[in-house]
């Protein structure tokens, strides 16, 4: 059997039982989320990279019965990352995103369906999500399933005959647990299967050939058509006595490419009274092993059926330091409005390769190239209103 059709059975009993959990609860009321709108900026910048732009978000309730939301994200690239400068020159792009959906609450029953496109010069993404959740045990007990179907269309600026499809199709249980009135744990499975051109199609692999004044030749990556992949994760929230919070989270990944990662995550969450201020500091570190097909210099060309040189395919680290603060203010001067927050959010990543070789280093044999490591900064700034 198949490693597709092994993670489909297994997961269509899991559904069938957790279903039968949903259904088998009583029914008390619960709340959707509060009506708001968020107006926020995200930016990246780091290994030659640079992503901005601006995000909209809004959302309103009914009745206390639903609620629908729609959200507008921008993408604004800016790419002379090593994999670009390497083989071309800089490029820009812009990628826009747009997705809307609604939630119905039935007693402890919460529904959600979204739809989401996303566009740019070179593909196109469509995704639908469904997902249930509920209450049970007195409400100390949460337990969520859904699923996510996507299909994708990948082009090739500069060649109208390329066109290729890729499709997903995403499986998620969440299950949250009050263990006392300090510690909440919440275990999360998420199972992914791609099947179609799941390559970027700008990419190449280097192979050695003595006859390129560099000592080494180029030539485009070939991946797999299909991929199966599972993670499982385990966080905790701990409220200590004077109401900071202490936040842990472990996450486990594997693939049918052979890659292997985990990350742990460590947070803390500080109000300061009578200020409105919240501080949120954190440290995350993740790892990851190198797909079964990848390799910074292969010894020929055509040296196996699948190839690939992707950073990201590689066996790398990173790690994390992030730090946020929020305040929330009053909107007495807004008719129509309770209350209204600033957001400020910025990460500090270091990412480290241990083999993908940085061939823009020069007077240096194939192969002998410095490993690859840069820094990276994410900011994320926004205003929410609540209505």
């Amino acid at each position: 059997m198949s490693s597709l059709a092994v993670l489909e059975k297994n997961l269509i009993k899991f559904w069938v039982c957790a279903l039968f959990c949903l259904c088998a609860s009583g029914a008390v009321a619960a709340v959707l989320p509060e009506d708001r709108s968020d107006i926020m900026y995200h930016g990246y910048e780091g290994g030659g990279l640079e992503v901005t732009g601006p995000s909209v978000l809004v959302r309103k309730g009914y009745k206390d019965k639903v609620s629908v939301w729609a959200n507008y994200y921008v993408d604004m690239i800016t790419s002379a990352s090593i994999d670009v400068v390497s083989r071309a020159s800089e490029y820009t792009e812009e990628r826009k995103e747009k997705s809307v959906g609604f939630d119905y609450l039935h007693g402890k029953t919460f529904m959600g369906f979204s739809y989401t496109n996303s566009e740019e010069s070179d593909y196109s993404a469509n995704s639908f999500r469904f997902g249930i959740s509920q209450d049970f045990f007195g409400d100390l007990t949460t337990l969520g399933i859904s699923y996510a179907v996507g299909s994708d269309t990948v082009r090739r600026n500069g060649d109208d005959n390329f066109e290729e499809d890729a499709d997903r199709q995403i499986y998620r249980v969440d299950w949250s647990q009050v263990v006392t009135k300090n510690l909440i744990l919440g275990f999360n499975y998420e199972g992914v299967t791609d099947e179609g051109f799941l390559n970027n199609p700008y990419r190449s692999v280097r192979f050695l050939d003595p006859n390129e004044a560099l000592g080494y030749g180029y030539e485009p990556e070939i991946y797999p058509r299909t991929r199966t992949s599972s993670a499982q994760a385990v966080r905790a929230m701990y409220f200590l006595p004077y109401r900071a919070a202490l936040k842990l989270e472990y996450r486990n990944y594997s693939d049918t490419w052979g890659i292997d990662a985990f990350n742990a995550e460590v947070g803390y969450v500080h109000p300061i009274d009578e200020t409105g201020i919240t501080v949120e500091l954190k440290y995350r570190y993740y790892d990851q092993t190198a797909a079964d097909f990848y390799n910074d210099l292969f010894p020929r060309s055509n040296a196996q059926n699948f190839m690939a040189r992707d950073k990201e395919m590689s066996s790398f680290q990173t790690h994390t330091l992030g730090a946020g603060v929020t305040y929330e203010f009053e909107t007495n001067w807004l008719p129509g409005f309770k209350r209204g927050s600033l957001n400020l959010f910025m990460d500090y990543i270091k990412f480290e390769y241990d083999d993908f070789r940085n061939v823009l280093a020069t007077g240096q044999a194939p192969g002998q190239e410095p490993l690859y490591s840069f820094d990276a900064w994410v900011t994320r700034f926004f205003v929410s209103f609540y209505y």
